[in-house]
């Protein structure tokens, strides 16, 4: 599998899933842009430690190019001028991978609308919704210039099992059920260009955020299935990495052209592993402990 001399947007590549596919894209022997707000010089309202430098840097690493470039996708001109620099300095843009959220600290678990804070909700639904078609926007045309290009929109759980299931919020439903069709409507338009569209979602993703909930390490995760024995369904960022970099090789992509894939679903197809060679599938795991009748909580798994 290469992807050498493709061009990629990773866009929300600061931390989780976003640095995870930009690596594994590197891997492949892609030059990667990857995009966010937090830099070495400035911070996000998340106020960590993760940022664009350092993805581009790991991207590097595993054998691609990484290029970070500061970007608020919010903001219209600095998606645009992201995308002119991308036509100027590559000429090109085979695979674009929205990735953006920033809603970690602003959702509420199992609040109904009415006792959700309103702003929050709000400024929810703006990062992981209005910066995936504002980056659509400004990106897709550079993209449909060549045929066979992807579009990739990283979202929380599979269209069928959102589809059954409530998840946490009025907003958070929303907003990742919306990612879920705006794959679909997006693969009717780039289909008549030769490209293709899919919504792809991780499982339980072992993200930075995510081990630092659990205060555990990437080296020593499993001891968090003591409190939570769900958790070892879990994947590295790596997983869904592969899984993008995997269809963004696939020479037969458009067979899943609109289509809910997920990491774990993935892997079956193309027989990749996750880090330490083992293929977790969460949703199906989901899929079999609610077939059984027994709770089970999926909640965080971006």
């Amino acid at each position: 599998m290469t992807l050498q001399g493709k061009v990629a947007l990773v866009a929300g590549a600061t931390r989780g899933a976003g640095r995870g596919i930009a690596v594994e894209l590197g891997a492949a022997g892609a030059t990667v842009y990857v995009s966010g707000r937090t830099t070495r010089d400035r911070r996000s309202e998340y106020d960590r430690p993760e940022t664009i430098e350092e993805t581009a840097e790991l991207v590097t690493a595993a054998g691609g190019k990484g290029i970070a470039v500061p970007t608020d996708h919010l903001v219209a001109e600095e998606v645009r001028a992201l995308v002119e620099r991308l036509r100027r300095d590559e000429g090109r843009l085979d695979v674009l991978v929205n990735d953006i959220w920033g809603g970690e600290k602003l959702f509420e678990w199992n609040k109904p609308v009415w006792d959700h804070n309103l702003d929050n909700g709000l400024r929810l639904l703006r990062l992981g919704v209005d910066t995936h078609l504002i980056t659509a926007h400004f990106a897709l045309p550079l993209m449909i210039e060549r045929p066979g290009g992807l579009l990739v929109e990283v979202t929380d759980g599979t269209a069928d099992y959102n589809a059954r299931n409530y998840r946490l919020s009025p907003f958070y439903d929303l907003a990742k059920t919306s990612v879920l069709r705006m794959a679909w409507a997006h693969a009717k338009d780039l289909a008549t260009h030769g490209a293709t569209a899919v919504a792809i979602t991780p499982g339980w993703l072992r993200s930075e955020m995510m081990l630092e909930h659990f205060g555990v390490s990437e080296d020593n995760w499993r001891d968090a299935t003591t409190k939570v024995p769900h958790f070892v369904i879990s994947e590295t960022p790596r997983f869904v990495g592969r899984a993008v970099a995997a269809l963004a090789a696939d020479p037969d992509v458009a067979r899943w052209n609109g289509q809910s894939l997920s990491s774990g679903g993935l892997a079956q197809v193309y027989g990749f592993t996750d880090l330490d060679g083992s293929r977790p599938d969460a949703w199906r795991y989901l899929d079999e402990v609610e077939a059984a009748g027994k709770p089970a909580d999926a909640t965080g798994y971006r």
